[in-house]
């Protein structure tokens, strides 16, 4: 990780969802942490060697945490490091990642989590963070350490690409959860029920003659964790919703009082199931890529609170992962380097305020996990990116850092790129650099 540093921004507009604040003005940078804020022209520096950044025309945002990232490391280095991933991230605009536990060896012992943090100290530019399985081996049925892997570094435990199909499994992690003030978090598809899916169940899955996955396995597990979370009354996180009937059912557990929280990829809030065309491998995911009034639902429910995060869901899959059938091909999209861009299509396209973006990419996330991240209050570590929120640019396999291509927006167009991102104050990436 970069050494601290001290520097004055200017003239920037300043964006930060934990303030409500949205605002031309100036941040002052001291040893990593942002000392002083004010309106444009107000802060100025009396010791010559600390540099000044004109960030006039550009959008001064807090560095996005992304809580869904896959790295292939350990086990899989050929697919991604957390080096390469960094440097994608760092690229995106994104300070801090959580990287998902199902790695292999699985991340559910406390060595693991050590090993995870040391390596990311050791070869990555910005802030790494691991999450650990929910249940040993990730085999659904014997609970994980809560208390020693929460102290060794963990920040959340996750059922990663499977749900925890266990209720009563799932039950008894939720109450020790609670005891340890832990965050669970659960991949919301029925295991049975999905089966041998490999997309959504319906007209277009019948006419391309591939298996589905119905709405209802999503419902299911997600009505199944409202339940248990109010039994229990303890906290969980949804990992990705993508059915409008989902988002209902978390608005309304909401309202009820209940602690669920939810995000959504940046994938299901872009795309829908005609894009997978002609049996495109790299527009399989999982959860599926759903009907278009089930990706407009996902954008209301961002908008209105009831999605709480947007994720990248970035995972790697290589050449040999995804050139195969649709159905044999593995499930995943690369997607570090272009969630924020992507994002900027919904802002820009007036369905979410900069501010609602800023909240579910960086600020909702940072509370949620319990991280000194998404926000530029006085006194809060200066990890920041900088936007262009009208540069023109399109994605082409040439520029991404991760060691995988399968992106779901190869060649797209979009209008806003990251030009700068701070770690402690420090840059850890800059455009043309």
């Amino acid at each position: 990780m970069a050494a601290f540093s001290s520097l004055l921004i200017k003239s920037g507009r300043l964006v930060c969802a934990r303030q409500n604040r949205d605002e031309t003005g100036d941040l002052l940078i001291i040893e990593g942490k942002i000392a002083a804020s004010g309106q444009s022209g107000q802060l100025s520096v009396s010791n010559e060697n600390i540099p000044i950044i004109n960030a006039s025309g550009l959008a001064v945002l807090p560095g996005l945490v992304d809580m869904q990232v896959h790295v292939g490391e350990p086990g899989e280095e050929h697919k991604e490091t957390l080096a390469s991933a960094s440097a994608a991230a760092a690229a995106g605009g994104i300070t801090t990642i959580i990287t998902m536990p199902d790695c292999d060896p699985v991340i559910d012992d406390p060595a693991l989590v050590d090993f995870i943090l040391r390596r990311a100290r050791d070869t990555a530019s910005i802030k790494i963070h691991p999450m650990a399985a929910l249940t040993k081996g990730q085999h659904g049925e014997e609970m994980t350490e809560f208390g020693l892997l929460k102290e060794a570094g963990a920040v959340a435990f996750s059922s990663g690409r499977k749900a925890l199909a266990n209720a009563l499994i799932m039950r008894r992690a939720l109450t020790y959860a609670r005891d340890f003030d832990c965050l669970i978090i659960n991949h919301a598809e029925d295991p049975h029920l999905a089966s041998n899916g490999v997309m959504n169940e319906g007209e277009n899955a019948s006419r391309l003659g591939l298996p589905g996955i119905p709405h209802e396995a999503e419902l299911i597990m997600v009505d199944r964790d409202i339940r248990l979370a109010a039994l229990t009354n303890s906290r969980i996180h949804i990992a990705q919703i993508s059915t409008a009937g989902a988002v209902e059912a978390i608005r309304t557990a909401k309202k009820a009082g209940i602690a669920i929280t939810a995000g959504v990829s940046i994938n299901h809030l872009s795309l829908n199931e005609i894009d997978i065309g002609a049996y495109r491998t790299f527009f399989k995911l999982s959860p599926p890529l759903r009907l278009e009034d089930d990706r407009q639902a996902l954008i209301e429910g961002v908008a209105d609170g009831t999605l709480d995060v947007i994720v990248s869901n970035h995972d790697p899959q290589n050449v040999e992962s995804k050139r195969h059938t649709f159905e044999e091909a593995e499930a995943g999209a690369i997607g570090l380097e272009t969630m924020l861009s992507a994002c900027l299509r919904l802002v820009h396209d007036e369905r979410l305020t900069l501010i609602d973006m800023v909240r579910a990419m960086s600020d909702a996330p940072a509370r949620l996990l319990g991280l000194d991240a998404g926000s530029m209050m006085v006194g809060s570590n200066a990890d920041l990116t900088l936007v262009d929120l009208n540069e023109p640019w399109i994605a082409t396999e040439d520029q991404f850092r991760s060691r995988s291509k399968n992106t779901a927006f190869e060649d797209a167009r979009f209008s806003g790129r990251v030009v700068k991102t701070l770690v402690d104050g420090k840059t850890v990436f800059e455009q043309g650099a």
